[in-house]
């Protein structure tokens, strides 16, 4: 599997909480904490793992199959925002995530290309039909 964009989110949380605990890193110049609260990073990866599951569950998978997965995993992050106050998926995130699952399913066989393809949409609009965030 790709690694999850949250590694990164969690890794510029914590080096930044470093930095205000040294003191090289004034509070008010602190974002980190902010853009990705621990229980955005906490969701968003129990989402993940679970979609990481339904991707090694596919075998030869037909179009409706690798939909529904996609389909399951955005919908799951749809709520994963639906529940932050302040800040939630934002575009960054929103790119990372998209990203991510187009990189699963590539890496687990799928050809994300074709599929979107098959289906008269752009490969960028893999998410787009249930896609809140």
């Amino acid at each position: 599997m790709p690694t999850r964009p949250t590694n990164e989110w969690r890794r510029r949380v914590d080096e930044e909480a470093t930095a205000m605990a040294d003191g090289s890193l004034p509070a008010e110049k602190a974002y980190a904490h902010r853009l990705w609260p621990e229980q955005l990073i906490t969701d968003t990866e129990a989402v993940l793992t679970a979609f990481e599951a339904d991707v090694r569950a596919l075998t030869a998978p037909d179009d409706k199959q690798v939909f529904e997965v996609v389909r399951r995993v955005v919908e799951a992050l749809n709520e994963v925002n639906y529940r932050q106050t302040g800040t939630g998926i934002e575009t960054g995130e929103r790119e990372e995530l998209c990203l991510y699952i187009d990189d699963s399913l590539t890496d687990a066989g799928v050809d994300v290309a074709a599929l979107t393809a098959r289906h008269g949409m752009p490969r960028h609009e893999l998410t787009d039909e249930w896609r809140d965030w």
